[in-house]
């Protein structure tokens, strides 16, 4: 799978107003049709510097199971700066899709998509490096307002920024904290939530997220044993 050819920033003034350019290229709209393949991705690192593991997990649906997986790891060219996570992860979840031999049909990532203060989280970039459907699922807020969803497992409320529906708060289980989901690129905010809810058994997090998850701690630790 190889990514798209995008403009990198050189220093952190750059990097914010390449999230605000490159705003103006998202598509948040559209639906995709009785998924099967699920990727999730996230990403490990050691300290404040140094390696960056990223994981890809493609989970399917259909089978209630992880079918495919791969993970990369780059010397970490950014700092850790909240607003601008993704420039110091997506390289090396690049590289790891790169190594990919399936094609997921949507990728959640732990993060957020556009509930972002430039409407640009790291969802966003992957979406548009990618050319898939992305969704941003994150388990803290960054930015905007909401009320608390019901308790019920499958309760949404609408997540607000400056005046605009950035997202909606998610109870994935019953009586337990919401996530915030948000999308990414190639697909609606309804869509997005929908695709987390199919992607979630009985934990809080997407099943693919998980896998991701435990896949780039694993392989983090094995690179500091």
């Amino acid at each position: 799978m190889k990514p798209a050819d995008l403009p990198w920033p050189s220093d952190i003034k750059e990097a914010v107003s390449l999230q605000k350019e490159l705003s103006e290229q998202l598509i948040i709209k559209g639906i995709v049709e009785n998924p099967d393949l699920v990727a999730g991705v996230d990403c490990s690192s050691y300290g404040s510097s140094g390696i960056i593991v990223g994981a890809v997990a493609v989970w399917s649906l259909i089978k209630g199971e992880l079918i495919g997986s791969t993970t990369a790891q780059v010397e970490a060219k950014f700092p850790y700066i909240p607003g601008l996570l993704a420039f110091r992860e997506i390289p090396a979840l690049l590289k790891a899709f790169e190594k990919l031999d399936l094609e997921p049909e949507v990728i959640i990532c732990d993060g957020q998509g556009t509930a972002h203060m430039r409407g640009f989280g790291i969802a966003c970039h992957l979406g548009l490096y990618i050319g898939i459907p992305t969704v941003g699922c994150g388990k803290s807020r960054l930015v905007g307002s909401f009320s608390i969803p019901e308790n019920d497992k499958g309760s949404v409320s609408t997540l607000k920024y400056k005046g605009k529906e950035v997202g909606r708060v998610v109870r994935t289980r019953t009586g337990v904290k919401p996530v915030f989901v948000s999308p990414g690129h190639l697909i609606g905010i309804d869509e997005a939530v929908d695709i987390v809810l199919k992607s979630c058994t009985k934990y809080r997090l997407p099943e693919p997220i998980r896998a991701a998850h435990r896949l780039a701690g694993e392989t983090m630790e094995k690179l500091h044993s």
